[in-house]
This record gives structure tokens, sequence and C-alpha cells, in this order.
């Protein structure tokens, strides 16, 4: 896969890309949450099958990255992150729709994600297409101890 949209260009990642994701997920991610993952569980995670990764690049620069998997015959969004810097120019929509039309071609019938109340991502995926299915309670805890709710959503892909 290497497909260009506007200035960015998408292509398939690999465990070789680890250095890559974990600065990628240290700048977009919100140091306050402790939601980016270690290298060992993202090369974890790649080691498994059905799992995918697609990197987003602007020039010679990695600006995101979605790690998806599948499950029978449905998909689930583990992960997409955008450095602050190429937010708001459509790599993050261009990334999820890359990950959308993966899953579809492996046989999903539907994707669903998992986010954090008050994610600004939110606004994206509702935008794509999905719609909130569930809620847990004060799933995640932040690092000064306060508690968040975390937001399912799912998107049918038939």
């Amino acid at each position: 896969m290497s497909t260009i949209l506007n200035q960015s260009e998408l292509r398939e990642g690999g465990a070789h890309d680890l250095p890559h994701i974990a600065q990628i997920m240290q700048d977009g991610f919100d140091p306050r949450f402790g939601e980016a993952w270690t290298s060992a569980q993202c090369m974890g995670m790649l080691s498994l099958p059905g799992v995918w990764l697609v990197i987003a690049s602007l020039g010679e620069d990695d600006v995101a990255f979605a790690l998806a998997r599948m499950a029978a015959d449905e998909a689930e969004l583990l992960l997409l992150a955008t450095r602050p810097a190429a937010r708001r120019r459509g790599v993050g929509g261009a990334l999820l729709r890359a990950i959308i039309e993966e899953a579809r071609a492996r046989g999903a019938a539907r994707i669903h994600l998992e986010v954090r109340s008050g994610n600004d991502a939110v606004e994206l995926y509702r935008r794509e297409g999905f719609a909130k299915v569930g809620q847990r309670n004060n799933y995640y805890r932040g690092k000064a101890g306060q508690l968040f709710d975390a937001h399912t959503y799912a998107r049918e892909l038939n």
C-alpha cells in the first residue's frame, strides 16, 4: 500500500517502524492520560495474525499512524496517533479511511474503536460514520488519578 493524498503519503508499516511510531505516540498523545503504548506492546500486537499498521508521511517525515486488527468478521482500530503539527490537515481522516478500506477487504462487517471521553478525535470518528454504541464509566485513569469514561464507537461496513 502506498497512497498519496494531498501532500501526505500512506504506506503499510511493520516492526521496523516501531521507533517512528513510538515518537509519534510521544508527540501525539497527551501525557496526562498515559495512553501511549510501549514499544514492547506494539511489537507484541504486530506479531499477531490479523494486525496491520498504516503510516502517514508528509514529505520526509512520518507524522501519523493507525494500528488495527481483525477478529472473526470484526475489525478494531487499536491506535490512531497524529503529531500535533500535522493535525487538521486531513491526515487522520486519510488514515482512518485506509483502515476502513483494509478492514472491508479483509472481510470485516463492522469496525469498532474505544476512545477516552473528551478526546478531540471523537469528531473525526463521527465524521467518518462511526456511532457511539457504549460507554465504560471511569475506565481510564489519568496520571493525577482522575477518572475518565471510555466511549465505544462502531461503524457497519456492509
